[in-house]
């Protein structure tokens, strides 16, 4: 089998981490491995299959330098921005899971689950996009069921992690908690999040845009519509909750005519990547705690709406920093090496 060689944009950050776990956990053909960061991080170690890697300083050079098959951004929009054009002008298929291309006409934006067949059109750029978190795991449910009802309208009201603002968020509400039981709350100050996150729940994820809703609300719009091929209304409330990893969901969904509950948990118990946990009797539905560490989406609390026939409410939960970023990025990888066979 043919091996690739990789190169992580953002190797040290916690996407970046996890993409290497992902890659030694699904046995992905990795040939030479090339670590890249700022030049802060350079210099310092990552491991990959019981092997350390240098991680080297991202520059313009480095491209040249190397023969890299598949590159992974995962360092932020203004890096993916100066960098990943010439990346993918040295050869390399850029998997970027920022923000900055996703809605770009000619740049794919990918879940393989539901469009993988878009990943073709990545010759153009070069550059295949990593949609938003939150955006990944609803779309894994939605894509089944529009297949299925037909789907004519959304409404989400997120829980995210404190892991959507990567190590920073996480360590700020460790820190909170940790005053807490200091009884020194008072001199946590919040400067990851726009208030103290520990004990509470902010409504403010990303900044606000002339129509009220955030940046974030709309990047959920905007990116379903794209990735479904289809003018779906979305209507999001993103909050950021206390809880260190995986963000969960609560979603309505207005169907074109009436749907079956227990039809749409039978779609989706095997739909790819998606684990159906429906037991509310026995106390068993979708949490963090479940969905924190691996690579599926899981769904449950599936009910009819009491008034109108055509409306469903769901529940789901799943791993940010996988399923929303590294697990989807890798996926879009291996979807990329079959299409090329």
């Amino acid at each position: 089998m043919r091996k690739f060689n990789i190169a992580v944009v953002g190797a040290t950050g916690a996407v970046g981490e996890e993409i290497f776990n992902i890659l030694a956990e699904l046995d992905f053909p990795v040939g030479e491995i090339l670590p890249l960061a700022s030049a802060k991080s350079a210099g310092s170690q990552i491991e990959f299959k019981g092997k350390n890697y240098k991680v080297k300083e991202l520059t313009d050079a480095v491209w040249q330098e190397h023969d890299i098959d598949i590159a992974f951004f995962s360092a932020g929009g203004s890096v993916s921005e100066r960098f990943a054009p010439a990346a993918a002008a040295s050869g390399a298929v850029v998997i970027d899971n920022t923000s900055h291309f996703r809605m770009q006409p000619n740049v794919p934006l990918v879940v393989p689950e539901c469009n993988p067949s878009d990943i073709t059109l990545y010759k153009e750029t070069g550059i295949i996009a990593n949609p938003n978190c939150s955006t990944i795991q609803m779309v894994q449910i939605l894509k089944p069921l529009d297949d299925a009802f037909d789907i004519e309208r959304v409404n989400v009201a997120t829980y995210q992690a404190a892991s959507g603002a990567g190590k920073e968020g996480m360590e700020e509400l460790v820190l909170q908690l940790q005053k807490f039981f200091e009884f020194k709350l008072d001199e946590c100050e919040a400067k990851v999040f726009a208030h103290q996150l520990a004990f509470n729940v902010i409504p403010h994820i990303d900044v606000f845009l002339d129509n009220d809703y955030t940046k974030e609300e709309m990047k959920m719009v905007n990116e379903t519509q794209k990735i479904l091929h289809k003018n779906i209304e979305v209507s999001a409330t993103c909050v950021r909750v206390p809880v260190l990893r995986s963000h969960s969901e609560a979603i309505t969904i207005h169907f074109k005519n009436s749907v079956d509950a227990n039809k749409a948990r039978e779609i989706l118990s095997k739909a790819p990547s998606v684990v159906v946990v429906d037991e509310p009797s026995e106390k068993k539905y979708p949490m963090p705690l479940i969905s924190s560490d691996t690579n599926e989406t899981y769904v449950g609390r599936i009910r009819k709406d009491n008034y109108r026939d055509n409306v469903l409410h769901l529940w789901c939960s799943a791993d940010q920093i996988r399923v929303g970023a590294a697990t989807n990025a890798v996926r879009i990888a291996q979807k990329w090496i079959e299409l090329q066979e």
